[in-house]
This record gives structure tokens, C-alpha cells and sequence, in this order.
């Protein structure tokens, strides 16, 4: 199959990267950022999602990674490049699935304003792909991860008071790996047939977490 990920330079698009390679697939990557990754079966493209689009042709799969915690254009990145991305590739004959990178900031609204609100617009979107994406016979859902050990929370990762600060706040008293994220967007766009427009909660039980009172 012909993978597009987006955001593939490091974090959970990196690991995806390399899990649809591992499993032989060719995959695209586009990164406003160069790429370490080499291999045969993967093109790197420095694409900026909030701006043009190169023109690609017969996308099977299309994980929409690409996104920025805070500043001035997370909207623009987070939300309507993703919409742009989407429009884009999915919606033609050899479209199988979609993948949407939220957050459980989604649900919760935790979080910086304008990201929380961002990825609560994701997940909304997705469910509107999923609906226009069903004559394709393909499917469309998210992951909404909560804590997950990438670059992106390196200042956390780095400061043990704050890492166990976080960790405290889970029921598992963990993170996720970006290869978990990686195994289960694998499941979810090449295996799975049957769920579409779900988003999927993936927090090590954070928002589950509760100290009952009688």
C-alpha cells in the first residue's frame, strides 16, 4: 500500500514511519523538518501542511500526524491543514483508510485553549471523513493519546519531579511509547475493517482516574 504520513521527523509519525516500512509498505512522508529515516521504501518530502500541497497520486493510507502544542498557528496547523491534507488525498477510488492524531485533550478540554480546541475539532472532522469516506468502503478514526514519550514533552521527560508529577495523574502510572501509538494506528488503518468514525482513548487511564469518597 501507498502510506502518507505527515509530521514523519520524529515522534509517534517517525515510529509510524518505520512500522509501515517494517511491514513493507511504501510510505511518504511530509515533515517542514529533513528526515534521518533511510530506506528504499521511504520518500521524505519538507512540506509545509498549512501551505501548498504537492499533487500524489493513488494514496492508500493517510495518518494525519502533523501538530504543534501552542503558538500562533495552532489552529491553522493543528485543524484546517489537517482538513487541507484530507481533502486532498482521501477521497478518491484507492482511499482505504484514514487516521487522525487528536489528543485527550479532545474530551477533556485540558490542556493550552487553542490546542484543546484544535484537537476537539479533529475529532469532530474525522467523524464527518468517516461519513463521506463510507462509499469508498473505507474507514476513518482517531487516537486521542494522553502522555506519550516523545520530543514534543522532552522538557517533562527530562525533569524527573515533573515526570512523576504526571505519571501520579494515571491510573497505570505510565506513558505511552510513540511505537504503541505506532502498532495501534497500524491495527486501526490495515488490519481493522469494521470501526469507523471512533475516536480511541489511549491515556493510561488519566481521565479515568478518580478517589472515591464515602
Amino acid at each position: 500500500m501507498k502510506i502518507l504520513i505527515t509530521g514523519t521527523s520524529r515522534g509517534i509519525g517517525l515510529a509510524c514511519a518505520k512500522k509501515y516500512i517494517e511491514m513493507g509498505h511504501e510510505v511518504i512522508g511530509f515533515d517542514i523538518e529533513k528526515s534521518g529515516l533511510q530506506s528504499p521504501l521511504y520518500t521524505h518530502m519538507q512540506v509545509d501542511v498549512t501551505k501548498e500541497l504537492p499533487t500524489i497520486d493513488g494514496i492508500n493510507v493517510l495518518i494525519n500526524n502533523a501538530g504543534i502544542q501552542e503558538g500562533p498557528g495552532v489552529i491553522d496547523t493543528n485543524l484546517k491543514a489537517t482538513i487541507a491534507v484530507t481533502e486532498k488525498y482521501a477521497f478518491q477510488e484507492s482511499i482505504h483508510s484514514v487516521l487522525f492524531m487528536a489528543s485527550s485533550s479532545a474530551s477533556n478540554g485540558a490542556e493550552f485553549p487553542e490546542y484543546a480546541a484544535s484537537k476537539g475539532g479533529v475529532v469532530t472532522y474525522m467523524k464527518n471523513t468517516a461519513l463521506r469516506l463510507a462509499k469508498y468502503g473505507a474507514t476513518s478514526n482517531s487516537i486521542s493519546a494522553g502522555g506519550v514519550y516523545t520530543p514534543l514533552n522532552a522538557h517533562i521527560i527530562d525533569d524527573p519531579n515533573l515526570l512523576e508529577q504526571c505519571l501520579n495523574e494515571t491510573l497505570l502510572h505510565r506513558w505511552a511509547s510513540a511505537e504503541e501509538i505506532a502498532e495501534l494506528s497500524y491495527y486501526l488503518t490495515n488490519i481493522n475493517k469494521s470501526m469507523t468514525g471512533q475516536d480511541l482513548l489511549i491515556d493510561n487511564g488519566e481521565q479515568l482516574k478518580s478517589n472515591f469518597i464515602w
